[in-house]
């Protein structure tokens, strides 16, 4: 699987429950879906997961608004199939 990155503007509220939602799929040790802005995917993470969070504000001398973001990151490490095995199992 490559990488999907998207984003969709909405309220604090609609965010919280998205945030609520991805919470509780964690929470529940399977698979998590991921639904935002028309894209869709499966996860399945394992533990340990590294959880970051980046806060940050950006104003520019003079400018009338600052741009402001918290991003959130989950991290895990699986084991993967090695091409040659995938090979070896693979019917033919």
């Amino acid at each position: 699987m490559g990488e999907i990155e998207t984003e969709a503007q909405t309220t604090r509220a609609e965010a919280a429950t998205y945030l609520r939602d991805l919470a509780d799929q964690l929470d529940a040790d399977g698979a998590v879906n991921l639904d935002l802005g028309g894209q869709q995917t499966t996860m399945d993470p394992t533990d340990p997961i590294t959880l970051k969070l980046e806060a940050e504000s950006d104003q520019s001398a003079g400018a009338a608004q600052a741009k402001e973001s918290i991003e959130v990151e989950l991290v895990w490490w699986r084991d993967t199939e090695t091409a040659s095995s995938e090979t070896e199992s693979s019917p033919e």
